[in-house]
């Protein structure tokens, strides 16, 4: 980690309380809450009865993919806000903190180029057969270039599910490298599409049809989740990647392992599983087809950093008052709980 940055501390500040860090954050966002002069902790462990009783005294709440539940929003009288330190909320009980009239921020975008970075990584690794050579060459296999099936990248087409930050970063790397880009994103304007030089799918079967690379970049909701599941991996070139950064439910994971297994797809890249982790037993650790990273994808430094201080700021801005760029539940804003605890959940 690189040294601690200091933040110069205002005078006229409002906040002041503690802020509870439901998992580490980068030291950058943490000097940033000094700086506003709230204090922090950190959560001792992720439980919902123990989230609901470390948060009981707090103002503000930070949390990653660990989430927040509705439990300890309920136990949280003073709470004024919470941050999550990333794109995603569906670990957060957004409903209730709105319900109690408590803002939630995130901060798209933040680890937009890191995350695209490992998206292409995984393509890679995949399309070179990366591990496998790196196997064979520490096991003594020197003849392993003879039998492998490699891809070259240029040409091909990178089908996009999903086109916000992520997609279209994602989008540009891969049209450097050569990559005809096709992606799915109804809501998203032309303009986005024709910044990267993108085609705009017709429909998610249209995508799947005709991409030799699926990555998905959606978020998880009741309508996303299980989005790609046996039926949409038939419709798959035989020849195809699937590539997933984004949350595990989003693929039908046995579903996947068939069909790797059976070779109805080529392989697949997942730096995201349902849950914290796959079974011991899933038939996806014996599926060389397979690569999978532990959710690494926005771990680098600069994401890191990002992230904390966007998120750390944010935090900031609602307890001064101030609304903050990215808020979640943009309806609570003017009805938003203030200073002491409310008459509805009193101290």
């Amino acid at each position: 980690m690189s040294s601690e940055p200091s933040f110069p501390r205002s005078p006229s500040a409002e906040p002041s309380g503690v802020c509870l860090i439901v998992q580490p954050i980068h030291a950058a966002g943490l000097a940033r809450l000094r700086a506003a002069g709230l204090e922090h902790r950190i959560a001792t462990d992720l439980a919902p009865a123990t989230l609901a009783r470390e948060a009981a005294d707090c103002v503000a709440v930070i949390t990653r993919n660990g989430g927040f539940p509705a439990e300890a929003v309920l136990a949280a009288p003073r709470l004024r806000v919470i941050g999550v330190h990333g794109t995603g909320t569906d670990p957060v009980a957004v409903l209730e903190a709105t319900r109690v009239g408590i803002p939630v921020v995130n901060t798209p975008g933040a680890n937009a180029q890191s995350v695209a970075e490992h998206a292409i990584g995984l393509i890679f690794a995949l399309a070179k057969a990366i591990p496998q050579a790196d196997r064979a060459m520490r096991e003594g296999d020197h003849d392993f270039r003879y039998g492998a099936r490699l891809v070259e990248l240029a040409g091909l087409t990178l089908g996009l599910v999903g086109f916000g930050a992520i997609g279209q970063a994602t989008g540009r790397l891969a049209a450097a490298l050569g990559m005809e880009v096709l992606a799915y994103g109804p809501t998203r304007p032309a303009s986005h599409f024709e910044a990267i030089g993108a085609e705009r799918a017709t429909s998610l079967p249209d995508l799947l049809a005709r991409a030799d690379v699926v990555s998905l970049h959606l978020p998880l909701t009741p309508l996303t989740r299980g989005v790609i599941g046996s039926g949409e991996l038939t419709r798959m070139k035989a020849g195809a990647f699937l590539i997933n950064t984004a949350r595990g439910a989003l693929v039908d994971e046995g579903a996947l392992a068939k069909a790797l297994a059976a070779g109805t797809i080529a392989g697949a890249g997942l730096d995201v599983v349902s849950g914290d982790a796959l079974a011991h037993d899933h038939p996806l650790h014996g599926e060389r087809r397979a690569i999978l990273t532990p959710h690494v994808a926005a771990s680098t430094e600069a994401a890191l950093i990002r992230a904390a201080e966007r998120v750390a700021g944010q935090v900031v801005d609602v307890l001064a008052g101030r609304r903050p760029p990215n808020l979640v539940n943009a309806e609570v804003w003017n009805r938003r709980r203030q200073g002491e605890p409310s008459a509805e959940f009193p101290a």
